[in-house]
């Protein structure tokens, strides 16, 4: 399969690689500074799954250096969605399906809009991983998962094809009927897990140690679940618990991306994210209290 990754950050560099290393045909269209830092250096993943380095890279700086594309993993930030817009139509011009990898959830309609229902498939991940100054991949989290799922059926094949070659990779690939459902789970958590890490610059841990702390988080969950049912997305009590108890799992030193983010001095994700949701619930007529003030709390560090 021809794979394009647009977003050769930790997330879109790591899928990348490990498809590639299954054997798989990968482009990587970066921008100049970044495809500068890959010749120079190549691309190391730095796993408790494994290592593996990428020696000999396709990259392009101009769509227009890619003849042909089946697939397309689009794993940039919310902020930078727009800047990727055109691209994406002219790979789908010549044949590829998109994979959206974005948290969050508005980028969809505005991907759709764009592109054509048909050519925006639903897609998640859950990795914590990031780059080191050589812009190599370090993945500090257990699990580096991948799902996927037809937003409309049309697509039905071209994921049952990419989930086939993807069970070779070194990642674990889900396939889902419910893409959407999966997709509002991981909005759900990210929104809360993002959003209280990077608004008290604290990891999980210090925050499960005040219960005070704590309780904010669950009360966003709470709230985008309501969100999730009013958009005619079936979330339930039982997915917060699900999200309350992934939120204990995590090893105490885990943070967001979004935190990361804050800690670096890097422009933050949340506008897409947490904007996103407001935007949303405005447009609903319903009020997420919890949330926005979230969310006034991070925009200072935007």
């Amino acid at each position: 399969m021809k794979i394009v990754v647009v977003g050769a950050g930790a997330l879109g560099a790591y899928f990348g690689a490990r498809w590639q290393e299954a054997g798989q045909d990968v482009t990587f269209l970066v921008r100049p500074k970044r495809a500068e830092q890959l010749r120079r250096n190549g691309l190391h993943i730095y796993s408790s799954h494994g290592d593996y380095q990428l020696d000999q890279l396709k990259l392009a700086e101009k769509v227009e250096d890619i003849d042909s594309a089946d697939l397309v993993l689009l794993a940039v930030k919310g902020y930078h969605l727009e800047g990727t817009l055109d691209s994406l139509a002219a790979l789908t011009a010549k044949g590829a399906k998109i994979l959206p990898v974005l948290n969050g959830i508005e980028h969809i309609s505005i991907l759709q809009e764009r592109l054509g229902e048909d050519a925006v498939l639903g897609g998640l991940s859950f990795i914590i991983s990031t780059l080191d100054e050589q812009g190599n991949v370090v993945h500090t989290s257990k699990f580096h998962d991948l799902i996927l799922g037809p937003l409309v059926s049309s697509q039905k094949k071209i994921c049952e094809e990419l989930a086939d070659i993807s069970r070779a990779a070194n990642f674990t690939i889900k396939s889902s009927s419910d893409i959407e459902t999966e997709m509002w789970k991981k909005y759900m958590f990210i929104t809360a897990f993002s959003g209280i890490t990077t608004a008290v610059n604290l990891p999980i841990g210090d925050i499960r140690n005040h219960p005070q702390t704590f309780h904010i988080a669950e009360q966003m969950l709470k709230e985008m679940k309501m969100l999730a049912n009013h958009s005619q997305v079936k979330l339930s009590d039982d997915h917060i618990n699900q999200a309350v108890a992934q939120l204990n799992g995590l090893d105490g030193d885990a943070t967001s991306s979004m935190h990361q983010d804050r800690r670096k001095g890097a422009t933050l994700e949340v506008e897409h994210l947490h904007g996103g949701a407001l935007r949303l619930a405005s447009r609903q007529g319903i009020d997420m209290p919890y949330t926005d003030s979230i969310y006034g709390l991070i925009k200072p560090f935007e």
